[in-house]
């Protein structure tokens, strides 16, 4: 009985100190992995924080980063301009107020019936004009901040710059950041992790025969039957 106890001891023992050399050659490698993902992408994921803020403000930014979007005189739906004279005005408004951008084409309109106002938003730079959408009347001319913070955000801004055709740039740095934040997610994990299996499975060794007994009874009577059974 007292032998099969001791082996009982030992198959437990030698369970958890290979438990505890398996974490131990482990933890080095996710400390590793994530200390050189961390710091060869350590601008990037600057960058990204940084951006990433200031878009969460844009619209508490009191027009610095997004424009105060303005309000026309009606809302009445009736009343509206066509889109056709709208955008008519605004590559008017562009050519007269800013005579320096030279291309009028639209990038997107957004119409906001709520407010009586529709903006007009250009591809090649980034100026919006706001129209009253039923006199059609200027309300505002301004460069949308947001817009370039946001390419710089996901890595559009170098498109935007060598104007590729489908976006292949952004593509390519959000692949490789959005899968090394994964990295980081999960080495990250492991480092927190591992430690606490580590001083577990410490506290486990030092435990005594009584204590396995008390805790593990079911599991020292398979152990007890297995070293004690007659070999056939």
């Amino acid at each position: 009985m007292v032998t099969a106890v001791s082996k009982f001891e030992t198959g437990v023992t030698f369970k958890l100190m290979a438990n505890t050399k398996k974490l131990a050659k482990t933890t080095p490698f996710y400390r590793k992995l994530h200390r050189y993902v961390g710091s060869v992408l350590f601008v990037f994921f600057f960058i990204i924080s940084i951006t990433g803020l200031l878009l969460g403000w844009k619209k508490h930014s009191g027009g610095l980063i997004l424009p105060k979007t303005e309000t026309g005189i009606s809302t009445d739906m009736k009343n509206l301009l066509s889109y056709d004279s709208q955008h008519s005005i605004a590559i008017q408004a562009l050519k007269d107020s800013l005579p320096e951008k030279t291309s009028a084409t639209i990038d997107r309109i957004d119409a906001r019936p709520g407010k009586g106002m529709v903006k007009f938003v250009f591809q090649d730079h980034y100026t919006e004009i706001q129209l009253d959408a039923t006199t059609g009347a200027v309300l505002d001319i301004h460069q949308r901040t947001s817009d370039i913070i946001e390419q710089i955000h996901d890595g559009s801004i170098l498109d935007f710059a060598f104007s590729t055709s489908n976006g292949q740039i952004k593509l390519s740095y959000i692949t490789v950041v959005g899968t090394s934040l994964l990295l980081l997610t999960i080495t990250g994990f492991f480092l927190w992790y591992n430690p606490l299996r580590l001083r577990k499975q410490k506290g486990s060794r030092r435990l005594n025969k009584k204590s396995l007994l008390d805790i593990h009874p079911f599991l020292a009577e398979d152990y007890l039957y297995a070293f004690n059974k007659p070999s056939l």
